[in-house]
């Protein structure tokens, strides 16, 4: 398969996309490196990155950002940062990118437990996080030529642990191996409309 992972140099990213490489072509697209580069708030960018690419047979997103923040500090901008990243970045790669995908191909999404079990200053990511399983719960009904969707939602992650365990007490880190787990059943595998939950 020839496989697009936006957002394939993270900390999830590269990790799935030395996975996927072992069986399959993996393009990687970067806000600033990668085989092709884009701006994942940008309909635009994100357009002339699928020209840049063609046509493929699995897209995944792993990427987007979102302001951490006390609800009371939250400006109406600083929820459009997420909205117009992590949000509409990963619909408009839906809604653009299906142009791009061969018939039973696939898009895997990416959010978090903060949709189901958010933590302190996590009101405008998790309410990003619940609107693109919404999404994608729906979207699947829609799809056309067999393509398939889903999203992986996973708790913190192990290679992330220090940089935000203050964020999440008592929550037990994912091994890496279970979410990247998470992304080759989606790809590889048949489901769609799955919100594939990934725990300790």
């Amino acid at each position: 398969m020839k496989i697009l992972i936006i957002g394939g140099n993270g900390t999830i990213g590269k990790k799935v996309t030395e996975r996927l490489s072992k069986k399959h072509e993996v393009l990687v697209a970067g806000r600033k490196s990668g085989d092709v580069t884009v701006d994942f708030s940008d309909s635009k960018s994100i357009k002339s990155m699928f020209d840049n690419v063609g046509k493929l047979d699995a897209i995944i997103a792993i990427a987007g950002d979102a302001k951490w923040d006390k609800f009371n500090n939250l400006t109406e901008e600083d929820f459009y940062i997420g909205i117009k990243s992590k949000l509409m970045g990963q619909v408009n790669t839906v809604r653009i990118g299906k142009n791009y995908l061969n018939p039973k191909g696939s898009f895997t999404l990416s959010t978090g437990i903060l949709a189901d079990d958010p933590v302190d200053m996590t009101t405008s990511a998790a309410l990003v996080n619940g609107g693109i399983h919404s999404f994608v719960k729906a979207v699947a009904l829609e799809l056309e030529n067999g393509i398939r969707i889903n999203a992986v939602c996973s708790d913190l992650v192990e290679d992330a642990y220090e940089k935000y365990k203050d964020y999440f007490p008592g929550n037990t880190p994912v091994p890496m191996r279970k979410i990247v787990d998470g992304y080759v059943k989606c790809v590889e595998g048949v489901v769609t409309g799955r919100i594939i939950k990934i725990l300790a």
